[in-house]
């Protein structure tokens, strides 16, 4: 097992595979996009299959794949098929937006895939092309049915709540009630160099806490004759207890609906996850700009060079984020 040294046990490790995606969702990055970085900087899938490996010798059990978005990087069947086979490793999940799961869910699935977040932060058509800048939802939908379809479970639909969207909070929240989803609502974030800023930059106001909602929610759910949601174990949803969200459930409903209060009522007491970028370098907190250079251990064949990698990563792991604002890599540079 690997522990911090605040005493978490830090089993979980998500892999952003590439920077880019077939988005230009607003609060990820510019609607130009980006400079993409030069496929040499980039950690190759054999290195990725390599962390992964080391990583599973240092405790690490779990790994979640994203992005950018994760599908649109070649060869990603290949590298979950190997993920899945490390010795070590108990589970391989991605978070998706869900474009491209109709045609690459199956052969996922086969590789081993056992679960999927999708990203969809409205369920409005037009909304949802102005977030994403060019996006169809009718496309999300069919990745979303998919993935039921296919097998994974579970499926979580991650929604980041953003008070100017003036969203449909509780269309998301009834999507729980006839099928086994898994609605989540995440506090909009300070990530990224904009914060403060118009367009992309986030501002406190935009941010509503997780308390809020709740009681939005239930005062909504209530007038339409849904009753209030009540709190369930996350061992009902996921039995290996992945993640930080608080679980809820409408009676009788077959999903549920997840709160996760990065700001308003932090988790990082119960943190359990390291972060690797595609260019290689390892994160010991989302909100920090502390970072280890993976990718030149990686690229000298140096294990015990990666290792102790590893364990700076580990020794030197904030107790909590301090309620920063800002950092000098964007969502979509980390891994959402």
């Amino acid at each position: 097992m690997a522990f911090d040294q605040h005493g978490r046990d830090i089993d979980y490790l998500r892999i952003s595979v590439t920077d880019r995606c077939n988005l230009r969702c607003l609060y990820c990055m510019p609607e130009e996009g980006i400079h993409w970085k030069p496929h040499a900087e980039m950690l190759t899938l054999e290195e990725i299959a390599r962390f992964v490996r080391v990583a599973a010798g240092e405790g690490i059990k779990r790994i979640r794949l994203t992005g950018g978005e994760p599908l649109v990087r070649r060869g990603i069947t290949d590298l979950v098929r190997r993920v899945v086979q490390t010795p070590g490793i108990e589970s391989v999940a991605m978070t998706t937006n869900g474009i491209l799961l109709p045609k690459m869910a199956h052969s996922l699935w086969q590789a081993g895939l056992s679960r999927v977040n999708i990203s969809l932060d409205t369920l409005d058509a037009q909304q949802y092309s102005h977030i994403t800048r060019w996006g169809s939802i009718d496309d999300a939908f069919k990745g979303i049915e998919v993935a039921l379809a296919t097998g994974f479970k579970p499926v979580k639909i991650n929604a980041v709540v953003v008070r100017s969207l003036h969203q449909d909070l509780l269309a998301f929240a009834r999507l729980s009630i006839d099928r086994p989803l898994h609605v989540r609502f995440i506090e909009y974030m300070p990530v990224g160099n904009t914060c403060g800023g118009a367009g992309l930059g986030w501002t406190a106001a935009d941010t509503i806490p997780n308390e809020e909602l709740i009681d939005l929610l239930n005062d909504q759910a209530r007038q339409v004759g849904l009753g209030s949601l009540e709190p369930i174990s996350e061992l009902a949803v996921t039995p290996d207890n992945w993640g930080p969200a608080r679980y809820y459930q409408f009676a009788g409903a077959l999903g549920t609906v997840g709160f996760i209060s990065a700001l308003s009522r932090h988790f990082c007491g119960q943190c359990n996850r390291l972060r690797l970028t595609a260019e290689g370098e390892l994160l010991p907190c989302l909100f920090s700009d502390l970072q280890f250079d993976a990718k030149s251990a990686l690229r000298s064949a140096d294990e015990r060079a990666l290792r102790q990698v590893l364990r700076q990563a580990l020794s030197t792991k904030p107790a909590s984020h301090h309620h920063r604002v800002g950092t000098s890599r964007q969502m979509h540079q980390i891994g959402g």
